[in-house]
């Protein structure tokens, strides 16, 4: 692995890492302030692996799957981020300390207008990674240097369509309670 690809599995880890210790400042040790600190340093991750992305291209590197990745990476990153927190702080109350409501299990419709909520994310994730893939294209202006980027955003555009459908197709097909008497 090269050495953004190892800053790449760096910044997942770190994202992961400073939501679990935020989580435990705010519940665990009751420091409010450390924990919303934590919680909003997950952009500067971010940050760091786009100016080092653009840094290592910026000095002649030819970019590769792994550059794709680090903007596909800071895509979901900023769309899904929030999303995320929250899911982990929810299971946290409930699993670790106990205090907070039981994670909502979604069924049918409500299912469907999760799933398909998640696909818009998605589609924003899309527009701000294509967005920074397009100006490291564009920036590079060199399409031997480039071709793993629009490969990569060949693969996110078909991945995003593929998303749609599998998230339409619950309005369709709704997923069930395989607790319940309904069928």
């Amino acid at each position: 692995m090269t050495g953004i690809g190892w800053l790449i599995a760096a910044c997942e880890i770190a994202f992961w890492l400073v939501i679990i210790v935020g989580l435990v400042s705010r519940y665990i040790w009751k420091k409010e302030k450390l924990g919303f600190l934590l919680l909003a340093l997950t952009p500067v991750i971010d940050m760091v692996l786009l100016i080092a992305t653009s840094w290592d291209l910026a000095k002649g590197a030819t970019a590769t799957t792994v550059h794709g990745i680090a903007a596909i990476y800071i895509g979901s990153s900023i769309a899904f981020g929030k999303s995320m927190i929250a899911w982990a702080d929810e299971r946290f109350q409930y699993y670790i300390t106990k205090t907070g409501p039981k994670p909502l299990k979604r069924y049918g419709v409500q299912y469907a207008k999760h799933q398909m909520k998640g696909w818009v994310s998605h589609v924003f994730a899309y527009l701000i990674g294509a967005g920074l893939l397009l100006g490291i294209i564009y920036f590079i202006n060199e399409p031997s240097r480039t071709e793993a980027l629009w490969n990569i955003l060949k693969i996110w555009t078909l991945a995003l369509g593929i998303d749609l459908v599998i998230s339409s197709s619950y309005f369709i097909w709704p997923r069930r309670n395989a607790h319940s008497k309904e069928m």
